[in-house]
């Protein structure tokens, strides 16, 4: 499903990013734009960032590490 309509991203792209190591919504937001123009998807980005996050240790020790 779409999360952010500004920028077409849907929630498989924002798990996708962070099973490649995004482990914040700054990674988010470089990774995909999410939140960049209105910002009315951030909220359900970031329940998704932490959802999809404990399916992906390595984000984890990614966010820790920097």
């Amino acid at each position: 499903m779409y999360v952010c309509l500004c920028n077409g991203v849907t929630d498989r792209q924002i798990r996708s990013c962070v099973a490649e190591g995004a482990g914040t919504m700054k990674d988010l937001r470089e990774c995909l734009g999410v939140g960049t123009r209105c910002g009315r998807c951030a909220p359900f980005a970031k329940s998704l960032l932490k959802e999809a996050a404990p399916a992906a240790p390595q984000a984890f020790e990614l966010s820790a590490a920097g």
